[in-house]
């Protein structure tokens, strides 16, 4: 579930932070300051800035949002004191005051341990064609200690000196996904398995592309399984990118949709489905299969049946719509024989109720996107705004 107290100033406050460093880091990679790892470059630091601590402490979010400002008058006063002249001492004065009297919040609450991949960014996009990649790396790697379902009960777990963790706990929702990928490709503690004990960092073994694709399939197992157990989802999960075709025009991708901020549904087979002007409306089919549509657009890659079966944790698709919000997440599910949409069909919420005003009686769409529109996802994975 979604926090309903989170300020608005608080995700961009940590996007400045991440910004801030990210930009660090390309400056002394330019420099060549820096290595690469992992295709990309490496921070050199133990530590790193982290938003998560912000989001449970809104006294010392607010104290660093004082401080940064602070900082950027001490910075303006400090490039005018050449031209004060007989206001430079007071100006610089005013300068180290400011940086005195700020109210900055305590290090061991913005910083967090770091590793060399920590501020990698996914390639991939978490597209349908890298989660089916990921799926058949998951089945050669990780499933006889993590288990078909992710939650780490397969035939080798008993075996393991550590039990191995349950993927659909919060753990790959908590940690960055660099930091997942380092776990992946470097961690150096040994597993057993069925040829005998080896290191669990797979970077001979694994590339990264394939590291990537892994991560891509187990957040949207995770997200199935979330579903299953909670009957929502209580961490954001994204509507994964795929090829769409619609009438009298080229292929393109889902996520062009999404950077024009449109809404989009998503229904699974054929059926009694409308156009609707509030949605861009798009119809997945089964198996490749493009007969039978009675939508404008048409996804009929198999690999998005099967990605979006993983992440509503069914097989059973036929009849099942999705609606994304305009930022490109899952917000709501509709399941088969459902008479419309309502409010109960979001199913990515705040973790109280929505004083947004309900549409008419009669439209339940209307309702539930005003609620989506009310209460919009506020994402911080691993210190980091998504």
């Amino acid at each position: 579930m979604q926090r309903s107290d989170t300020p608005d100033w608080l995700n961009p406050l940590i996007a400045v932070l991440q910004q801030a460093q990210a930009g660090l880091l390309r400056a002394l990679h330019g420099l060549g300051l820096v290595q690469t790892v992992d295709d990309q470059p490496a921070w050199p630091w133990a530590l790193r800035l982290s938003g998560d601590n912000l989001l449970i402490d809104l006294g010392q979010a607010r104290g660093l949002l004082w401080s940064l400002a602070a900082l950027a008058a001490a910075t303006v006063l400090l490039v005018l004191v050449p031209w004060l002249r007989r206001l430079r001492w007071p100006a610089l004065g005013m300068a180290l005051l400011l940086l005195m009297l700020a109210p900055w919040p305590r290090a061991d609450l913005i910083l967090v341990p770091a590793r060399p991949t920590s501020l990698h960014a996914s390639p991939t996009g978490f597209s349908v064609e890298s989660i089916a990649h990921g799926a058949q790396v998951y089945g050669r790697q990780c499933l006889a200690c993590h288990g078909a379902d992710g939650r780490g009960q397969g035939p080798l777990a008993a075996r393991q000196s550590v039990w191995p963790p349950n993927f659909t706990s919060p753990l790959l929702w908590r940690r960055a996904d660099g930091d997942l990928l380092w776990a992946i490709r470097h961690d150096p503690r040994p597993v057993q398995t069925a040829t005998g004990p080896q290191a669990h960092g797979q970077a001979g073994r694994l590339s990264t592309e394939d590291a990537w694709a892994l991560i891509d399939f187990l957040k949207a197992q995770a997200a199935g399984q979330m579903l299953q157990i909670a009957g929502a989802w209580p961490y954001p999960v994204g509507l994964p990118d795929m090829d769409v075709r619609c009438a009298g025009q080229p292929v393109r991708r889902l996520h062009a949709w999404q950077g024009r901020q449109q809404r989009l549904r998503l229904v699974a087979g054929a059926g009694e489905v409308q156009e609707d002007p509030r949605l861009v409306s798009l119809q997945l089919q089964p198996g490749g299969q493009a007969g039978g549509a009675a939508l404008d657009c048409l996804v009929t890659d198999p690999r998005a049946w099967q990605a979006m079966a993983l992440l509503s944790g069914s097989a059973g698709l036929q009849g099942m719509q999705w609606i994304g919000d305009r930022r490109g997440w899952l917000r709501a599910l509709s399941r088969p024989g459902a008479r419309g949409w309502s409010e109960d069909d979001l199913v990515c919420r705040t973790d109280t109720a929505s004083q947004a005003p309900a549409g008419p009686a009669a439209d339940g769409l209307g309702a539930l996107i005003a609620r989506m529109d009310a209460e919009p996802v506020r994402f911080v994975k691993g210190g980091f705004v998504h």
